[in-house]
């Protein structure tokens, strides 16, 4: 029976063994550009995973480095070619090689289909700024016939009139990307120009830091999540050999394009699948640009080749020819006369310029200033060359009036052609070459193009210094202008203080006597003699805290706000005004509710627009010999606005409707003795406060005046 088995399981495993044993092995050619090591880690698994899916063959990868890609492709040493786009364009016109699928690049959980070149350097080389700037600096590249890592960047600088191949000090090529950003960061060369993504990926790997660097002519704007210097190229195609077959190029293309998204294969090589061939148009421009193969002959078809070869287009040439010389002149005429007006409009669009007082300074998407005006200048101090071409952000707006740090992200002005919006700031602060901040209040206004998206923003500002001055000045006016108030109102006050004192000062005294009585009788009662001491005490404790509540009223407010109970500071008030409303026969009922926050506030300020308040109702009040005089004053939090609500209501006779008009103007007054300031100062301060005070009665009806104020932030959250 155990022979048996042996012997079905022999029979049931030789024919698989059979057919593995013939199976085809397919060669897929794979640029090499971060390292072998790194480029069979990476693609291996999608060879497996082919081998898997297209019966019958198994698939290998063949790391290439950039000079060996060529060779393999001419001899038939591979049967599909996964390579750059670049090199891909060369083999396609060369060797007939064939695009069937492009990779789908994986971002996070986003795939990308396109990437581009990123020009970079140290973070600490602030003197390379720009494109412009790399004129005689050293750059390593990857490969010469690397796009992302070379061929890119070329044109980039090519577009600005820079040659790589004359215009700097050296150019080398490190064969990877991985040896060109270790030698920028070591220092062994200026910059450096990789493809988008290694350095994110080198910075996930924790090989680098990739704030360490800074990257030049960045491109903002476009959704592409990686940092880049360059516009956007198609990703890298999978193609076939034109010896490889049709049909098993087919059964390729069809299990590349079914490969889910997260496949072990496509997580290996850090990559989101697969897609349709795109369009390769674009790198075939790049390479017409730049006189690359195989475009490097375009335009050496001499005159002698077209005589001969059209030699039946003479006469429409010459006549073309004549026809041309006749527009060419017409053309030079009308440009001439361009030239003239848009000398003329320049010089109108500088004189309009130089002509504001106000700065004036031109942003582009990058940050960096475009034009600025003569006041500008003279205001920061930085002259016009040192301006234009330099980010704007961190010569004039890099920092708060306090010294930390203003992050680009929320700049006003970058904001503004972000979202295309305009905006006014009427409170910030530049910075002057001096190193030196001044207040500004500015706009930032975006230009937009002919389709309406913002290609910069126009920043117009206006240094305030002055005016900042000038408010300080009507703030220390203001106050000295309460502190006299303050002192009047003492003085009318005197009188009854004086009572009130008198009465304790005169038990103190009498009380004494007593004591020093029953001390020289000889009959002294400890126990009398504790209690007589304790009303001496009390008393004394009457008249300091009396004396207390008036110097803390007349003296001079501190500029700093502290948190207050508006309950307590209206049981110090009261101390102050009872004598003179006893005097005039005036009763005051209290409503305080002791769950209201407390509000930020200067005590004496609050002091003496309660005091105001209180001294005009009982003035009303006697003035008009009101029968029944009562004053209410009630304290509430209301809940909606989260502010503390304070009212002094009177039973006098009211407001005239034309006194209510103009109330709260200086010099207004009902008083015959009056100065007309008690209202102004009170709504003044109250204002100053962020809150309201109001006249909230009818005439006839006695006053009822009502203030505002809000709690501090603690009692908000809490």
């Amino acid at each position: 029976m155990g022979r048996k088995l042996r012997l079905f399981f022999f029979l049931l495993v030789l024919p698989v063994q059979a057919v593995n044993a013939v199976d085809q092995t397919i060669r897929i050619g794979v640029l090499s550009h971060r390292g072998v090591a790194a480029t069979l880690k990476n693609w291996s698994p999608t060879a497996d995973y082919l081998s898997r899916t297209v019966p019958g063959h198994r698939f290998e990868v063949v790391p290439l480095g950039f000079n060996e890609v060529e060779p393999a492709v001419k001899f038939g040493q591979i049967d599909f070619l996964l390579v750059n786009s670049g090199i891909y364009v060369n083999m396609e016109v060369k060797y007939r090689v064939s695009r069937i699928s492009t990779l789908d690049n994986l971002v996070g959980s986003v795939p990308y289909n396109v990437f581009g070149g990123v020009v970079f350097v140290r973070k600490d080389r602030r003197d390379i700024n720009s494109l412009e700037n790399l004129r005689g600096r050293s750059l390593m590249a990857v490969d010469e016939t690397s796009l992302g890592g070379f061929q890119m960047a070329w044109r980039e600088m090519q577009q600005v009139g820079l040659n790589p191949y004359r215009n700097l000090s050296s150019l080398t090529f490190a064969g990877t990307h991985d040896r060109v950003v270790k030698a920028v960061l070591e220092g062994s060369v200026e910059v450096g120009t990789v493809r988008t993504n290694i350095l994110e990926r080198m910075a996930a790997a924790g090989e680098i830091d990739i704030d360490a660097f800074r990257i030049i002519n960045q491109k903002i704007g476009s959704e592409f999540p990686f940092k880049r210097s360059t516009s956007l190229y198609p990703e890298w195609p999978f193609s076939k050999l034109q010896h490889t077959p049709n049909e098993l190029a087919q059964r390729v293309a069809v299990a590349l394009l079914s490969m889910p998204r997260f496949n072990a294969a496509a997580k290996a090589g850090n990559y989101a699948g697969w897609t349709v061939p795109l369009d390769y148009q674009s790198v075939h421009e790049i390479f017409r640009e730049l006189n690359l193969p195989p475009y490097q002959d375009v335009g050496k078809f001499t005159l002698a080749d077209a005589v001969r070869k059209y030699w039946f287009w003479p006469l429409l040439a010459l006549a073309f020819l004549i026809s041309m010389f006749i527009m060419t002149t017409w053309v030079a005429r009308l440009n001439r006369e361009l030239k003239r007006s848009k000398l003329h409009l320049e010089q109108q669009h500088d004189l309009i310029l130089n002509s504001v007082a106000d700065g004036i300074l031109g942003v582009d998407l990058e940050g960096n200033s475009t034009f600025a005006n003569r006041a500008m200048c003279e205001i920061t101090g930085w002259n016009v060359q040192e301006l234009i071409g330099r980010n704007q952000h961190e010569m004039l707006h890099h920092s708060h009036i306090d010294g930390s740090p203003h992050s680009p992200q929320a700049c006003p002005v970058y904001l503004t052609f972000r979202d295309n919006t305009a905006r006014y700031i009427d409170d910030d602060v530049f910075w002057k070459k001096d190193g030196s901040s001044f207040p500004v209040e500015y706009s930032s206004t975006p230009i937009r193009n002919e389709k309406g998206y913002a290609r910069g923003s126009v920043v117009v500002f206006r240094d305030i210094s002055q005016r900042k001055q000038a408010e300080e000045d009507a703030r220390q006016h203001q106050m000295e202008l309460a502190h006299v108030a303050r002192l009047s109102t003492m003085g009318e006050m005197a009188s009854g203080l004086a009572h009130e004192l008198n009465q304790p000062l005169t038990a103190i005294a009498t009380n004494a006597h007593a004591c020093i009585r029953m001390l020289e009788s000889g009959r002294v009662d400890s126990e009398r003699c504790a209690d007589v001491m304790e009303r001496i005490g009390a008393q004394a404790e009457r008249a300091g805290e009396i004396i207390r509540h008036l110097r803390q009223f007349v003296s001079k407010e501190q500029p700093e706000l502290a948190p207050v109970n508006l309950n307590e500071l209206i049981a110090e008030v009261l101390t102050l005004i009872r004598p003179e409303a006893n005097r005039a026969d005036v009763r005051i009922i209290t409503e305080l509710d002791p769950g209201i926050g407390r509000v930020m506030a200067q005590r004496i300020q609050i002091d003496q627009v309660i005091v105001n308040l209180l001294r005009n109702a009982i003035d009303a009040m006697v003035d008009a010999g009101s029968q029944k005089r009562e004053i209410r004053i009630l304290t509430r939090m209301e809940s909606e606005t989260g502010l503390v609500e304070t009212t002094v209501a009177d039973t006098g006779p009211g407001l005239k409707q034309q006194i209510r008009a103009k109330l709260f103007t200086p010099f207004t007054t009902t008083k015959s003795q009056g100065m007309g300031l008690g209202l102004s100062i009170s709504l003044g301060i109250i204002e100053s406060h962020q809150g309201n005070l109001l006249l909230d009665s009818e005439p006839g009806t006695g006053a009822v005046f009502r203030f505002t104020l809000p709690v501090t932030g603690a009692e908000k959250s809490g």
